[in-house]
């Protein structure tokens, strides 16, 4: 029961993360003095209005505009030089982001406060255990990881957490429903 609620939880997070991060347009950026949000952004070869390869950038209103590589690298420049610092420093592009990198940040402090959780747990013993807190906040710091990572497109941070999330439930639920032996 509680197995299926955590799961149906992280696969609900995961499924929102990866729709945020689809759905999310560019920030903002001025392009012939006017200001754009940018929806997409193609390269393509060269053709009879434009000799060398350019950048097709599609804005929300359906309007496009084609850029020379010259036009497309002030573009990317304007965008860079519009963030704050604090969005330099997360390397985020909009407000959201700050969510996002909380969460986490959030994940990441629940992974590792795992360890001094399982420390503490076996100072306590004077033997090494491993407490069912460890496990759960295993579990929910990797859930948290796995909707960041999936945010970031980060696919080795997806595939790290994601393996030792299988880990962690399957050990929650051996505690949580343990074996009955012929032993007993």
């Amino acid at each position: 029961m509680v197995m299926g609620f955590i799961l149906i939880a992280a696969l609900g997070v995961t499924y929102l993360a990866w729709q945020m991060r689809t759905g999310t347009w560019s920030p903002g950026v001025t392009i012939h003095d006017t200001p754009a949000m940018v929806e997409s952004v193609q390269l393509l070869p060269p053709d009879n209005d434009h000799p060398a390869p350019y950048f097709l950038v599609t804005y929300l209103n359906g309007e496009t505009d084609p850029l020379s590589s010259e036009q497309y690298a002030l573009l990317l420049l304007q965008k860079d030089d519009s963030r704050t610092f604090t969005f330099k420093i997360l390397n985020i592009s909009s407000p959201i982001g700050i969510a996002w990198v909380t969460l986490g940040l959030l994940g990441q402090v629940l992974f590792t406060g795992r360890m001094i959780v399982q420390w503490l747990a076996s100072e306590k013993k004077k033997q090494s255990v491993v407490p069912p807190a460890f496990w759960w906040m295993s579990l929910f710091g990797a859930s948290m990881l796995i909707a960041y990572f999936i945010w970031r497109k980060d696919i080795v941070g997806f595939l790290g957490q994601g393996t030792g999330w299988l880990i962690y439930g399957r050990n929650l639920w051996m505690i949580y429903h343990p074996r009955k032996t012929g032993n007993n």
